[in-house]
């Protein structure tokens, strides 16, 4: 996976966008991050997830994701090396920590009405 499939995919989710912190790219919903490209190096990005599904990504591969080092990984915060990544377990963890970050309105209005994004396909 490259980085700019990981942008498409952070993109693909209903009202992100695309934003910097600490000089970094980063993926936003309602202003808050809930994916961050070139941490701790360019190729690799970050997934705000919970404890809980960064224990189950990296039993699912290892090789792929990574606690951030210190009390941020310990939060959940997890890293995505993107050369051995494969889409569709990235775009996985790309929703749960979108879902983790979405306002809740709009969360509600998604379980109500399907979107095209949630539908979308990248190859």
């Amino acid at each position: 996976m490259t980085t700019n499939d990981f942008r498409e995919l952070a993109l693909s989710f209903p009202e992100a966008v695309e934003s910097a912190h600490m000089r970094h790219p980063d993926f936003r919903v309602g202003g808050r991050i809930f994916a961050t490209l070139g941490y701790p190096g360019k190729e690799w990005a970050v997934i705000k997830l919970t404890p809980d599904e960064q224990k189950r990504f990296m039993q699912r591969d290892p090789r792929i994701f990574q606690p951030v080092k210190g009390a941020w990984g310990r939060r959940g915060n997890t890293n995505v090396y993107l050369p051995a990544a494969k889409i569709d377990i990235v775009r996985e963890a790309l929703a749960a920590a979108w879902r983790n970050t979405t306002p809740k309105r709009l969360a509600e209005t998604l379980q109500r009405k399907p979107t095209a994004a949630r539908t979308r396909s990248i190859t």
